[in-house]
């Protein structure tokens, strides 16, 4: 999770251009939390609930849960994706603050009724988290773990299969160019590209837990299949310069520069990548400069996890 802190990251490009979660996600997280003797998230009762977002980047997830909960507390490693979520959050009963899940001293024992991870899961320790976890969250409180990976486009497959290349193969992708595979941090990327499944909530602290798993370009009912959306590829573009690989690659090579950068010729890995994909696909080259305007549906992999307190 470095990379996040690094100078070539931006926490604001990152807010702009990462996928919002849909209600259909939030659904299935507050059911489990309110089912099986958890507490209510009626009004009488908000007073004793508190959120604890773990891994909170630019509090999307803080502020989407916040009305089911008297306070949340969302906390992140990264000082730059902090500042992000302050400005743009005006709830006073939303507590940002930089610090990591392996750290959790400053809450009391007990005192969480939800921990939540959005797509930050893949980096924790867990030789640390689950002991923290199982202090700070009360009894028949619960835990909900979800990310994503790796979109698809769908009906494009030959360009789906040049960005797997590029964004996961080694080697040169054009003369003096890189491919983005050995950027990537690890093990936290593979820990992601399996949905999470070496990640088990101890048997001894965690009971009812439950998993839904999704891989890219399948069919499922909707608690699976909760990130498919029609996207332009100007904004498919933008999701892609968010990657931390992409973040580390330019780091590696300052001297390359994007054509949106004053870069020439073949600009940097992600021109390369788009060009390809671009005449891979009639119909987007025929789009000519106006490309980033066409639309195309996206399907990412997904997985939620979630456990009960014993």
């Amino acid at each position: 999770m470095a990379t996040f802190a690094r100078p070539a990251f931006s926490a604001k490009t990152y807010a702009a251009f990462r996928p919002a979660y849909p209600p259909s996600l939030f659904r299935t997280v507050l059911q489990y939390h309110q089912a099986n003797g958890s507490a209510s998230t009626s009004s009488s009762n908000k007073q004793q609930q508190l959120l604890l977002d773990l891994g909170c980047g630019h509090g999307l997830i803080a502020r989407a849960l916040k009305p089911h909960f008297q306070s949340v507390l969302a906390i992140d490693p990264s000082a730059g994706m902090i500042a992000q979520a302050q400005q743009t959050t005006t709830d006073p009963s939303i507590e940002f603050r930089q610090g990591s899940a392996e750290d959790l001293g400053f809450l009391s024992d007990a005192s969480v009724d939800l921990a939540v991870a959005g797509q930050a899961a893949h980096w924790f320790d867990y030789s640390k988290v689950w002991p923290n976890l199982a202090r700070v969250v009360r009894t028949g409180g619960t835990i909900a773990f979800w990310g994503y990976k790796d979109n698809v486009m769908m009906g494009a497959e030959q360009a789906t299969a040049i960005m797997e290349d590029l964004v996961y193969g080694f080697g040169e992708a054009a003369p003096g160019i890189q491919k983005m595979g050995p950027y990537w941090e690890q093990p936290g990327r593979n820990i992601l590209r399996d949905l999470l499944r070496s990640v088990q909530p101890p048997a001894q602290d965690w009971r009812d837990v439950a998993k839904h798993e999704h891989e890219p370009g399948e069919d499922g009912p909707e608690e699976d299949v909760w990130l498919r959306k029609k996207m332009k590829l100007g904004e498919v573009e933008g999701y892609l310069r968010t990657f931390s690989c992409y973040s580390s690659w330019r780091e590696a090579h300052p001297q390359v520069k994007s054509r949106a950068d004053g870069g020439d010729g073949d600009g940097d890995i992600l021109d390369v990548m788009w060009d390809r994909m671009i005449d891979s696909v009639p119909e987007w080259k025929a789009a000519g400069d106006r490309w980033r305007e066409v639309e195309v549906v996206n399907d990412w992999g997904t997985y939620i996890l979630l456990a009960r307190r014993k």
